[in-house]
């Protein structure tokens, strides 16, 4: 066992070679092949879900545990299919940016095809596993979520990332289908205000998924994949990310004035100074080269490291304020 390399590989996408790949153990090869780090995006939806879910007063432990980890385990695959897929059409090779940021395990020899491939079928698998088992106990509308899930799994890095449609997946995928499907799950209800409540924390989601898209925005154009900023151009996606951060804050107030939400839940507006810097960056055309107050081993990431910031400080509090309104309630 391992844990230090463990909380690493939660914390941050480590660069390792060959050797450094070699001496980790099986737990730590799986969290870095999968960006483990990047699921905290998923457990942050799970964890809306389950609270919206106790708001109502209708939370499950059981049913919520198995959302959870049915919902990690599919972005985890997500993420390996990802790198799979992009290393089979020949996009991370050479110095793409995916191999830059962090190890991409077919493109730097760490791994076999047929280990991915094995690593794939075993993390999709479980996956599945969770979804059909929910599928039997609730039924409904839980069936139409899992599917809209295989879907997205699959079909998100080609075509949907191919053709400007990713960004558009993010919006659907870390609001409405986790936190709406996530929240149906759990007390076998439809709403409409939880879908809404879904936007704000999925909106920042997409930030992320813009920033990542900016930045690879040259090298996206010359290997022919249209996503969206590169269908807009630099400088309407960073504007893009800009109106999306507004109306996190927009979106979130006004659920709290039509009392969809406690006034706890505007603990956000904590997160307005890192909210403010990605703003400010978003303002200017990315540097050619690291600015000097760039701490050590983030570039090439540049907005994409700025709006995960933000996004975690205001996932954050959104969790926490959700919870003291669940508690005061």
């Amino acid at each position: 066992m391992q844990p230090r390399a463990w909380l690493q590989a939660l914390r941050t996408i480590p660069r390792v070679d060959l050797s450094q790949w070699a001496a980790l153990d099986g737990v730590a090869r799986w969290l870095i092949a999968t960006r483990a780090a990047v699921l905290v995006l998923t457990l942050v939806s799970a964890i809306i879900a389950g609270l919206l879910a106790a708001r109502a007063g209708r939370f499950d432990l059981g049913l919520w545990l198995l959302v959870t980890l049915g919902l990690v385990l599919a972005h985890a695959t997500n993420n390996l299919i990802n790198d799979l897929t992009d290393h089979a059409r020949g996009v991370d090779r050479g110095d793409y940016f995916r191999a830059q940021y962090g190890p991409q395990p077919l493109e730097h020899g760490l791994m076999t095809r047929a280990e991915m491939m094995r690593m794939i079928v075993a993390t999709g698998a479980a996956a599945i596993a969770c979804g059909v088992v929910l599928v039997w106990l609730r039924g409904g509308a839980t069936l139409a979520f899992f599917g809209a899930g295989v879907f997205f799994v699959l079909f998100y890095t080609w075509p949907l990332k191919y053709y400007g449609l990713g960004e558009v997946a993010v919006i659907l995928v870390w609001g409405p289908l986790m936190v709406g499907g996530g929240y149906h799950v759990i007390t076998g209800q439809l709403s409409a205000d939880v879908l809404v409540a879904s936007l704000p924390f999925s909106l920042g989601a997409t930030t992320v998924i813009f920033g990542k898209h900016i930045d690879k925005l040259a090298q996206d154009r010359a290997k022919g994949i249209r996503t969206l900023p590169v269908l807009l151009g630099e400088a309407r996606a960073r504007a893009g990310v800009v109106l999306m951060v507004a109306a996190q804050y927009a979106i979130t107030g006004g659920l709290v004035a039509t009392g969809r939400l406690g006034v706890s839940v505007l603990a956000v507006v904590l997160a307005l100074p890192s909210a403010w810097r990605l703003v400010s960056v978003c303002r200017r055309p990315r540097p050619e080269t690291p600015p000097p107050q760039l701490p050590k081993g983030v570039w090439p990431l540049w907005f994409v490291a700025f709006a995960f910031d933000h996004n975690r400080k205001f996932g954050g509090l959104f969790v926490l304020g959700l919870a003291a309104d669940v508690l005061l309630r």
